[in-house]
């Protein structure tokens, strides 16, 4: 167990549905920490399975371009991701440093709208016609990805190690955007995050 830190990559389109003016409307995600949890099952001395998972992570989704300065939102994710990992060292080494390949699946919920953004769509003239919106919900569709992985155990007391790992995650969502005056706005998101991992393990 340690603390584990997805420090995301954004890349995002522009926000469908909205008028001329703010039609390079895009966003970007914050980074974040949280308790990660690993375990690693040595099916050879050389050859491991491990699965890498984490209290939720709490992810704030801001406005860029033409929504510089507005605060969209919030949501959390779950990301247990299922390697492959080779060790270079025998299973005796002080230092064993190891890659792995597999997949991810990022699981998003609790997604949070903020009255900032309600009132910026509030200010445009097509939603003033309308009547204004009242109320905005937003979905981010799960995502299922690649993942890579290196790592190293440095062994510090008989069982006992310090363990660190850096992933690469193929992340990508549609967050869908929707009013109660039945309009609806869709973005779509990369975060290909990179996700670092500093921990202590015992090996059983």
């Amino acid at each position: 167990m340690g603390v584990a830190t997805v420090f995301t990559n954004t890349d995002s389109t522009a926000v469908t549905g909205l008028p001329d003016g703010v039609n390079n409307a895009t966003v970007d995600v914050d980074n974040n920490s949280q308790l990660g949890i690993t375990a690693a099952y040595m099916l050879t001395e050389n050859f491991a399975l491990e699965l890498l998972a984490a209290t939720p992570f709490s992810h704030t989704i801001s406005g860029e371009n033409d929504l510089s300065g507005v605060d969209v939102g919030k949501t959390k994710h779950l990301p247990p991701t299922l390697t492959a990992q080779y060790y270079f060292g025998g299973k005796d080494s002080v230092f064993n440093p190891y890659v792995g390949v597999g997949v991810n699946y990022t699981i998003f919920f609790d997604e949070e709208v903020n009255q900032n953004l309600i009132n910026t769509v509030n200010s445009l003239p097509s939603i003033v016609a309308l009547g204004g919106a009242n109320s905005m919900g937003m979905d981010l569709d799960d995502s299922f990805g690649l993942a890579a992985e290196v790592g190293f155990d440095l062994k510090v007391a008989e069982n006992w190690y310090i363990n660190a790992a850096l992933w690469y995650i193929d992340l990508s969502t549609t967050a869908t955007l929707t009013t109660d005056l039945g309009t609806t706005h869709k973005v779509d998101v990369d975060l290909d995050p990179w996700v670092l991992n500093v921990a202590i393990a015992y090996k059983f």
